[in-house]
């Protein structure tokens, strides 16, 4: 691995990179949110605490024009990251979305495979799904999140350097579900703590480049009993029919629009074990759900991954890590909280 790598300046999509740095995660048993043990292996779940002074200045920090104008980290070089070997395994496992009862949308059926572009479909997803943002470096940044099925239904998975990056965990950091045009429909939900796993924590390897946040109460309510929560899948292979949303906010999009892709993926060959898609998302979208089993009607998945980078050479193929022991131990130390 080399040194540290230096950011920079994001030109037009330039691509060499993990995705939106900032700016820019049915088979086997059911597992239950409540008391479902992690596999055994991998190593806990490293997280960062949030001073309740902190969290109430996050919240009052991030006003309709700092989230407008809150940019895209720098991409880095993918092959600026460190890689170990392949995820941990463990046995197929998955949470079902809980999401308010609600009719099926009239529309008609989104375009799949595609490669980036606005959904209107509406369903659930336009409501757990949201704009992540935080101060990284002294600059106002974002990324992307989605809210899912927990214990404590405060939890929000989104991608590891959106929580952390070059050995500083970001501050400021909140959740804006349902995020549109500078508004928050939902609120703004400030994190009590931020996690991922211990691989990505220690080296950045690209492998495990997932994080999660719990979120304190609003107005005396949960995240998910307001937005609902998505499902989640471990360990449940490659080569699968997948649905990635993000909100990009490097050019040619702004940030301000919920985007969509799709297709089958594969597993990539060259410098990780992600997942890949065709997906021409850019910086902003980072940390954005990708859901297997997604159903367009009702707007639910199953998620299993997180957008996190791409390569220069490959600027229309986006990747996202695999959701093996180690992403489902940060899911389990992430709704006991």
């Amino acid at each position: 691995m080399r040194g540290t790598p230096r950011t920079r300046r994001i030109p037009r999509p330039a691509l060499g990179v993990l995705i939106g740095v900032t700016a820019l995660f049915t088979a086997g048993t059911l597992a239950t949110p409540a008391g479902a043990a992690p596999e055994p292996g991998p190593s806990p779940a490293r997280v960062h605490s949030v001073p309740a002074s902190a969290q109430q200045q996050a919240r009052d920090f991030w006003t309709p024009e700092r989230m407008r104008s809150a940019v895209p980290l720098d991409l880095l070089d993918a092959d600026a990251r460190s890689t170990d070997a392949a995820p941990r395994a463990g046995r197929p496992a998955t949470v079902a979305p809980t999401v308010p009862t609600a009719g099926t949308a009239d529309v008609g059926p989104a375009a799949f495979p595609n490669g980036g572009g606005a959904w209107t479909g509406g369903g659930a997803v336009v409501n757990t799904a949201g704009r992540v943002f935080f101060t990284y470096q002294g600059r106002t940044a974002s990324c992307s999140g989605n809210a899912v099925t927990s214990a404590n239904k405060s939890t929000v998975i989104t991608a590891g350097h959106c929580v952390k990056l070059e050995g500083a965990w970001h501050t400021d950091w909140v959740f804006v579900p349902g995020y549109h045009d500078g508004q928050a429909p939902h609120g703004r939900w400030t994190a009590t703590k931020t996690l991922s796993t211990p691989q990505w924590t220690a080296s950045e390897d690209i492998n495990y480049d997932v994080g999660a946040a719990v979120v304190a109460p609003l107005d005396g309510q949960r995240l998910t009993d307001v937005v609902g929560g998505q499902g989640l899948a471990f360990n449940t292979g490659y080569n699968l029919r997948m649905y990635a949303f993000g909100f990009p906010a490097a050019a040619p999009y702004d940030g301000q629009k919920f985007i969509y892709c799709s297709g089958t993926t594969n597993r990539d060959f060259l410098l990780s074990n992600d997942h890949g898609m065709g997906c021409d998302m850019t910086g902003g979208s980072s940390g954005g759900p990708w859901f297997t089993q997604f159903n367009e009607a009702t707007g639910t998945g199953l998620q299993s991954s997180v957008n996190s980078f791409k390569y220069n050479f490959l600027p229309n193929r986006m990747y996202g890590p695999y959701f093996g022991a180690d992403a489902q131990n940060l899911y389990q130390a992430a709704q006991s909280s």
